[in-house]
């Protein structure tokens, strides 16, 4: 009978204590907007509190409409480039290079000496080492055989 009511204390004892509860859902701005602001602050932490900032620069037609853009972010002297697009009918204009050079100018308005993308091979990887970024990592496996290749450059007061 020991053995029994000891039983029974543990299974009351783990009921008793809160369960995990795992779920998977769709898109959670909830839960993204939880997991930046504690990653935030622990990269903080260990950081030294390094501040951090977002940029954008667009081109805009005569028409209003929207010919290309670029967003960006800054954190502790390097510049991360999230998104560069230009609308088809107007990529041979140089309007990647026009906004790439004003996202690099802006960056070391910010105190930034370095610059950061990621480009999928099938995207513009050659356009960034054009413009004077190497390549530093590659991520094989990306749908249709292609990679992520990561690019770096360091940047000067003329860029």
């Amino acid at each position: 009978m020991a053995i029994g009511a000891r039983r029974v204390r543990i299974l009351r004892f783990m009921t008793a204590v809160d369960k995990p509860l795992l779920t998977v859902g769709g898109n959670d701005a909830e839960l993204t907007e939880r997991l930046e602001s504690e990653l935030d602050a622990f990269n903080d932490a260990a950081t030294g509190g390094v501040a951090h900032d977002e940029f954008s620069v667009r081109a805009t037609g005569d028409d209003g409409e929207l010919i290309g853009g670029l967003t960006a972010w800054t954190w502790g002297g390097l510049c991360g480039i999230q998104l560069l697009w230009v609308r088809e009918d107007r990529r041979a204009d140089g309007w990647g290079t026009k906004l790439l050079r004003e996202a690099e100018a802006e960056a070391v308005r910010r105190g930034c000496d370095r610059m950061t993308v990621s480009s999928y091979t099938f995207q513009a990887p050659g356009f960034y080492e054009r413009h004077g970024y190497a390549e530093v990592g590659r991520v094989p496996g990306m749908p249709g055989g292609h990679a992520d290749v990561y690019l770096f450059k360091v940047l000067t007061a003329g860029r």
